[in-house]
């Protein structure tokens, strides 16, 4: 079929206004963090003054008969400051959650558009896989993360996102292309669609399992130096680990069904299930990780190791997808940078 070309270039237009759309949420999303680390501080140091408030309004009470305990008038202005710094903080979050949905609007368009340019599904080559991982990522946080206290972790996420997206969009280009003979089959959008979903479940558990292991060693209110102001707006360590637990749960069996998916395809293209080919081995590999994470989450003598287990699954993965589709030759090598 030949390649509508205006498409193609509608599609490589989409991806880079996401990509802008995406470093504008990313910009909204720091200072969004900045804000609420000084509303942090504000908040604490209102605890921390209010025994002696109390005591300054009870020895207060004797001289001009106040009511014992009234807060004194200041009290009221600084609870008014920080609830107006609270209601811009919450604008800036709500902004930067508009151009998140609006970023994923014009990704997942530029999905479309590539493969109506090319007439197939969008996943021949490892710049359109990079694409969807990406695209899948971002809708899987979007959707784990609509409550406000989840709005911290944007800085995290968005910075791999943009990193990958752009590596995707220099490094990994191909132009619109029929797929080579060896893709030409029903089982392609199958199994990429499953294994691509899985991957983007994945990268968003492990992200949340780094981010728990760093608030394991800066807790709430036990924060200090560096790390502990770069810590202070997440939430707490068992939060995040709740968070990292419930997406490595659908991570595990949706990266299993898409081995078992290839395994089938493997059978009809070469005549064999599986034939421990470097991408199907380091696949298998990172399955049994991510099967590992689960059980010892759920096993008390192994619980602090889990998040370590979860982040080498991913960072796997990540090897998986660069290493092995790059530099190893095998018969999953269609990076298509030849």
């Amino acid at each position: 079929m030949q390649v509508d070309q205006n498409l193609s270039n509608f599609s490589d237009i989409a991806v880079q206004t996401a990509f802008v759309v995406y470093a504008l949420a990313l910009v909204l999303s720091l200072v969004y963090y900045g804000r609420m680390q000084s509303i942090i501080e504000a908040m604490r140091a209102r605890t921390a003054a209010a025994p002696q408030q109390r005591e300054l309004a009870t020895v207060g009470a004797s001289a001009d008969g106040a009511v014992l305990g009234d807060v004194p008038p200041t009290a009221s202005t600084a609870d008014d400051d920080l609830a107006k710094k609270q209601e811009n903080a919450d604008k800036l979050g709500g902004m930067t959650q508009m151009l998140l949905w609006l970023g994923i609007a014009l990704h997942l368009a530029a999905i479309v558009l590539r493969g109506l340019a090319t007439g197939r599904f969008p996943f021949g080559n490892l710049y359109e896989y990079m694409l969807m991982v990406t695209a899948g990522a971002m809708v899987v946080a979007t959707i784990a993360m609509q409550r406000k206290e989840w709005r911290t972790l944007w800085p995290w996420l968005l910075t791999p996102i943009l990193a990958l997206m752009f590596y995707g969009s220099t490094k990994l280009y191909a132009e619109s292309a029929p797929v080579v003979p060896a893709l030409q089959s029903h089982w392609l959008p199958i199994h990429v669609t499953v294994v691509s979903l899985g991957a983007s479940i994945g990268v968003v558990s492990g992200i949340a399992s780094l981010l728990s292991v760093l608030r394991e060693f800066q807790p709430k209110r036990g924060e200090s130096g560096f790390f502990g102001a770069l810590a202070r707006p997440l939430p707490s360590a068992k939060k995040l680990d709740r968070l990292a637990y419930r997406l490595g749960v659908v991570a595990l069996p949706t990266l299993g069904l898409g081995i078992v998916l290839g395994a089938i395809w493997a059978e009809s293209a070469w005549g064999r299930y599986w034939g421990w080919d470097p991408k199907e081995t380091v696949s298998f590999a990172t399955w049994i990780l991510y099967a590992a994470y689960l059980h010892a989450r759920a096993t008390p003598a192994f619980r602090k190791a889990a998040p370590y287990i979860n982040i080498a699954a991913m960072l796997l993965m990540v090897f998986n997808l660069f290493f092995i589709n790059m530099v190893v030759s095998g018969l999953h090598s269609y990076a298509g940078l030849n």
